[in-house]
């Protein structure tokens, strides 16, 4: 397939880059390149005959337009998105223009495309959204986990911008007929994650030597997903699941937040020892907790499982060894992002 992905330089965009040409498909990458969009983690793609790359924003109609006509894909996989909830408390406005603007433009884009289509191609267009878990809002303890019957109750700025878009793509297929497939994934985490998030957080004040913190008393509980698991899973989406369908894609890994921390520093204990010879989690320090902080997330991947033929297939272990050694073995890339070199790469510029 001829694939445009969008935000295809961010972490779980350029993992899905990587894995759909791996597996046989073109690729172009439409990506704004903000502050979490970065080239380096697209390089061993460049001068691919395979991959190409555009340098463009969801929410310019115009340009939108024209990387269909030029590609003519044959599905869009929609990753672009602000994704971080500190940030979208801070500042909602770009999580609304992003997410919901963003998404419309693209939906009017793929719209118009898709109706200039004939025969086998337009039957076999796929609009794929990727959203989160967070839109299903907060579980208790005891609650069964998110499933795609799960009613929404977002409860952050992103969650909310998050769930407006999945609507409006939902809207697209039952009132125009364009054939979409939405996604809601749990917690990502792998290589070429933006240092902002948890896991590169963790791993990074470790190797600093640096106070490791932890909202509130660290009981909160995510489910942990490998991020080429999910890439695995989009693209099963697109090749085997139905228009207007919903897919859940979790890890079958929840943990505390407390416990997941502390389990990153006893890998780091092993691989990365501090030169004091004190433990890593010994840097723990608990924060105040960030506003509106849910609980617990979990996922009933049934579906996916049954419909798309998907496992996860890597466990708690596993993934996050592969995780942790991932960062060891690319300081570049992450110092590239904490010196601020890498928005250089992308305007053009050397250091």
């Amino acid at each position: 397939m001829k694939l445009l992905i969008t935000g295809g330089a961010g972490f779980i965009g350029s993992n899905l880059a990587r894995l759909a040409i791996a597996q046989g498909h073109a690729v172009t990458v439409v990506d704004k390149l903000t502050y979490a969009g970065n080239r380096a983690s697209l390089v061993d793609l460049e001068g691919r005959p395979e991959f190409a790359f555009i340098q463009a924003d969801i929410c310019d109609a115009e340009a939108m337009r024209q990387a269909f006509a030029v590609v003519r894909p044959d599905a869009v996989m929609h990753l672009a998105a602000e994704s971080h909830v500190d940030r979208s408390i801070d500042g909602p406005g770009a999580f609304i223009e992003t997410n919901v603007t963003g998404t419309f433009q693209l939906l009017q884009a793929a719209l118009g495309y898709w109706r200039t289509m004939s025969g086998t191609p337009r039957d076999a267009f796929r609009f794929l959204h990727v959203s989160t878990d967070e839109v299903f809002g907060s579980l208790a303890s005891g609650d069964p986990a998110f499933s795609e019957a799960t009613p929404y109750d977002p409860h952050s700025p992103y969650s909310a911008s998050k769930a407006a878009s999945d609507h409006l793509v939902r809207a697209w297929h039952d009132t125009y007929g364009l054939p979409v497939i939405v996604t809601n994934c749990s917690n990502n985490y792998g290589p070429y994650q933006f240092p902002e998030k948890l896991i590169p957080v963790v791993i990074l004040k470790c190797l600093r030597g640096e106070p490791i913190p932890v909202y509130g008393k660290g009981e909160n509980i995510r489910d942990w997903l490998y991020v080429d698991d999910h890439a695995r899973a989009l693209l099963a989406a697109v090749e085997k699941g139905l228009p207007g369908r919903t897919y859940c894609i979790g890890g079958d890994n929840e943990r505390r937040n407390l416990d997941l921390v502390q389990e990153l520093c006893g890998l780091l204990d092993e691989l990365r020892p501090r030169a004091d010879g004190k433990r890593h989690d010994s840097a723990i320090t608990f924060v105040a907790d960030r506003p509106g902080h849910d609980q617990r997330y979990a996922i009933d991947a049934g579906r996916a499982r049954a419909e798309l033929g998907w496992s996860p297939q890597e466990d708690f272990q596993s993934g996050f060894r592969k995780t942790v050694q991932w960062y060891l073995d690319h300081p570049a890339w992450t110092q590239g992002i904490l010196d601020g070199s890498y928005r250089l790469e992308r305007l053009g510029k050397s250091n």
